[in-house]
């Protein structure tokens, strides 16, 4: 029990243990005592940051040397990642239904080359390759120089493609791979690549097909 100051006479006043913690305990939860307080978020970082120092604390202290051994193996872990990205390169894409030439609702090749001219007008050239692309395959299957078939690659389009149109066999090829690199390769596209597209889906659409038997004829 605590006793209280008293003025004159009067017998000092005994507070009791337990009702004087309540009252501090009241005081202390008054708002202007907590308005500099850490938010929640920010008591939950400093925890996880707490939690992450006590971990390379501990690692430190099993690693040989301390904080510099530790220091060493991070670098030998980092130095391991960028050999093997170095020596195995880009995982080799394959084939698969995800990677199939169209992937939304069927449109026209008009519709396709409509959107790639409006990609190109915002010089979005990667989107308007691949629209290009799609019009490409597109304006062959309603021409009935490809079968429509789902599921068919950029690849196998040109492939298919390039019997009946040797003369553009190549350039095909090409647009195929531009086309792979873009969408699943992660590389951008530019000017030059989608106009290279413009003038192949100009030619094809005005090319005439080569039948099997009128070229082995020729051959003979």
């Amino acid at each position: 029990m605590r006793a209280l100051p008293t003025a004159g006479d009067e017998p000092p006043v005994t507070v009791g243990r337990t009702p004087a913690r309540e009252a501090a305990e009241r005081e202390l939860s008054r708002p202007r005592y907590h308005e500099n307080d850490p938010s929640l978020f920010q008591r939950a970082l400093n925890r996880f940051w707490d939690w992450v120092g006590d971990l390379f604390d501990a690692a430190s202290g099993a690693t040989p040397g301390g904080g510099l051994g530790l220091a060493v193996i991070c670098l030998v872990a980092v130095a391991l990642v960028a050999l093997l990205w170095w020596r195995l390169g880009r995982p080799e894409r394959t084939a698969t239904p995800s990677s199939a030439l169209f992937d939304e609702r069927p449109r026209t090749a008009a519709e396709h080359r409509a959107a790639a001219e409006a990609h190109a007008a915002d010089r979005r050239w990667s989107q308007a390759v691949q629209e290009r692309m799609r019009a490409v395959v597109r304006g062959l299957e309603e021409r009935a120089l490809l079968d429509p078939r789902p599921g068919r690659t950029a690849d196998e389009a040109a492939t298919e493609a390039g019997r009946s149109l040797p003369a553009h066999a190549t350039r095909l090829g090409a647009a195929a791979r531009d086309f792979d690199d873009i969408t699943y390769g992660g590389r951008t596209a530019d000017e030059a690549a989608y106009l290279r597209l413009y003038e192949l889906d100009r030619d094809v659409e005005k090319a005439k097909p080569e039948l099997a038997e009128a070229r082995h004829g020729a051959a003979e």
